[in-house]
């Protein structure tokens, strides 16, 4: 009796180009490093994996010069590991696995492994998502910019349905970003719009409450990361006085430990945590931190880290999987001019896995 199934995993970068100037508190975004992995094994023969790892510049604890050199030594070392034909025990043998540097790979080799082991078919665990065509409501992400591209983002993104809007503030002009946020306010309600704000930790220590004042005017959901992470007594201070829920996201990068999760939980008190698989280190560190959120009476929603259609696929079934309560930050599919054709489709404002649809891969990925 075969007891396990060994694989071969192998790694290829992919720049992704986006299809206009992505603008951040950290910077403008015009390409994303990427790499992708590809999992065979003589278990599953004539059938391949993808998965994806992409580090994020400046964030992620695998970003890094010589991160396709070490990646492709741990790939070489996982060829003789045996996995269990398990989906579950495969995700706690990864999870075991000494990664805690390359939480992007982590997470890229669950996705490949877990593709493998369901066909080859970009199917990757029992979820409503792929299984039955069930969307997911999503928010629609407004970037930087002059006030003509933030407006005529807002007004494409209401104009395609969304009721819940997110928009990038903090490296421009506050005073624009208000306007533009009050304009939606005058006309939509809260029940009918729900608008999230993401200061990616570009607000001062000292600035942070004023701006967080006038914000809470404007009946905002929610904002992300308002101030630098590393900050545990002015952010615990802000969750405690700021009129607009806070929620975290880069503060939890980085923290693998489960009494640090739980600690930096219980000492700051957030509304809401922002979780990204890529960035925190694959799927069951990523359930650690929404069960200890849900413990505490915290609010979660996902969001894909830039990612190429096989990652967002991947962060999209997990998410689906979870049975979410809000909108999840998955629509960034439509960023790149240059992704992998795909099922995945946007309406309506929910994000829509179209199986009628084939995936449209580059034959060195190893097209179905």
């Amino acid at each position: 009796m075969v007891e396990g199934f060994k694989i071969h995993v192998t790694i290829q970068p992919y720049t992704l180009v986006f299809t206009f100037d992505a603008g951040t508190s950290r910077g403008v975004l015009r390409q994303k490093q990427t790499f992708i992995l590809r999992a065979e094994s003589s278990a599953f023969p004539g059938l391949t994996g993808l998965g994806e790892a992409g580090p994020l510049k400046g964030l992620s604890p695998d970003d890094r010069p010589d991160f396709l050199q070490k990646a492709r030594e741990i790939l070489e070392g996982i060829s003789n590991v045996s996995f269990p034909f398990d989906p579950e025990k495969i995700l706690q043998n990864l999870c075991l696995m000494p990664l805690e540097e390359f939480p992007s790979l982590r997470f890229g080799l669950e996705t490949a492994i877990l593709d493998l082991f369901y066909g080859g078919k970009r199917k990757l665990l029992f979820n409503p998502f792929y299984d039955r065509g069930a969307p997911i409501p999503i928010n629609g992400l407004i970037w930087m910019g002059d006030r003509a591209f933030m407006k005529n983002q807002i007004e494409q993104k209401l104009h395609e349905g969304y009721n819940c809007i997110k928009m990038k503030i903090g490296a421009i002009d506050f005073e624009l970003e208000l306007a533009l946020l009050e304009e939606i306010r005058t006309k939509y309600s809260e029940e009918e719009i729900s608008l999230r704000v993401d200061a990616n930790g570009a607000f001062g220590k000292e600035e942070a409450m004023h701006k967080l004042e006038r914000l809470g005017k404007l009946g905002i959901h929610s904002i992300e990361q308002p101030i630098a992470p590393g900050n545990p007594e002015a952010m615990e201070k802000i969750c405690s006085e700021s009129p607009v829920p806070v929620a975290l996201d880069e503060e939890l990068i980085g923290i693998v430990e489960p009494n640090r999760r739980k600690a930096l939980l219980d000492r700051i008190r957030p509304a809401y945590l922002i979780l990204k698989p890529t960035l925190l280190g694959g799927m069951l560190a990523t359930k650690e931190w929404i069960q200890l959120a849900e413990q505490a009476g915290i609010g979660w929603w996902m969001t894909s880290a830039l990612e190429s259609n096989i990652g967002l696929n991947a962060v999209a079934q997990f998410t689906s999987s979870l049975q979410p309560k809000l909108p999840q930050g998955l629509g960034t599919g439509t960023l790149y001019r240059n992704n992998f054709p795909s099922p995945l489709r946007i309406a309506s404002g929910k994000l829509h896995y179209e199986s009628r649809q084939a995936w449209e891969l580059p034959e060195w990925l190893g097209a179905d």
